[in-house]
């Protein structure tokens, strides 16, 4: 799964992963995850999503990265928004207000391009990138996220076998093996939301829950005394 699977997926309209609201559990978790305000938060594989709207109403200074031009572009279209843009080793950088979004490869985003977000949003970038994506996801990019780092991790989970992913079935154990390491992990939510979603139904899926966890970077020391 590369870059051009999700630029056809854009490129053919197949974006079911999109909503056209903000993200109820980040509606209702997002406070839990403390993060400062004003702060910066780094939302990964981005889109065009409308939570990143969402955290800059509420104070927050945005950074998010998506490969797909069209996304980039329709995001500002699509909310009447004007870029200013620049180019930098990192791709193509669209500001507008609080929102900044960098047209390129997540991973290879460096600490210094992160180093001052405080707070990180992931909803639907985990989940989709199959198994070996996601161990290297959580250990190359999510470690360079600073010490403190707090944020708020969307997954959703189903018997694998059912469906052919993105999005792929991410449970608990598997957060825990990814992240337990360097980051302090709390769940807030688990839901069964099956019934709501005619999609999974149809391809034959017979459960489907969504989970929130809170996220706390843990700083070196910590993860030094953690062994």
């Amino acid at each position: 799964m590369d870059a051009d699977f999700w630029q056809k997926r854009w490129h053919d309209g197949q974006i079911g992963f999109h909503q056209d609201r903000a993200t109820p559990l980040l509606e209702a978790h997002w406070n839990a995850a403390e993060v400062p305000s004003g702060g910066r938060v780094f939302v990964p594989l981005a889109g065009k999503s409308l939570d990143m709207l969402w955290l800059a109403a509420r104070g927050h200074r945005v950074l998010g990265v998506e490969l797909s031009p069209l996304a980039v572009e329709q995001f500002f279209v699509e909310n009447r928004l004007t870029p200013s843009i620049s180019e930098s080793r990192y791709g193509r950088h669209y500001v507008a207000g609080a929102i900044e979004l960098i047209l390129g490869d997540a991973f290879a985003l460096d600490a210094e391009t992160l180093a001052d977000c405080v707070g990180v949003f992931d909803r639907a970038a985990l989940i989709a990138l199959p198994a070996s994506m996601r161990r290297r996801y959580a250990a190359n990019l999510y470690s360079k996220l600073p010490d403190g780092c707090r944020g708020l991790l969307i997954t959703l989970e189903y018997p694998q076998y059912e469906k052919a992913g993105p999005p792929f079935s991410v449970v608990e154990a598997e957060v825990r093996a990814l992240f337990e390491r360097d980051w302090r992990i709390e769940p807030l939510e688990r839901k069964d939301i099956i019934d709501t979603q005619i999609a999974f139904r149809e391809e034959g899926v017979t459960a489907l829950t969504t989970a929130a966890y809170r996220l706390e970077r843990w700083n070196t020391r910590q993860v030094s005394e953690r062994g």
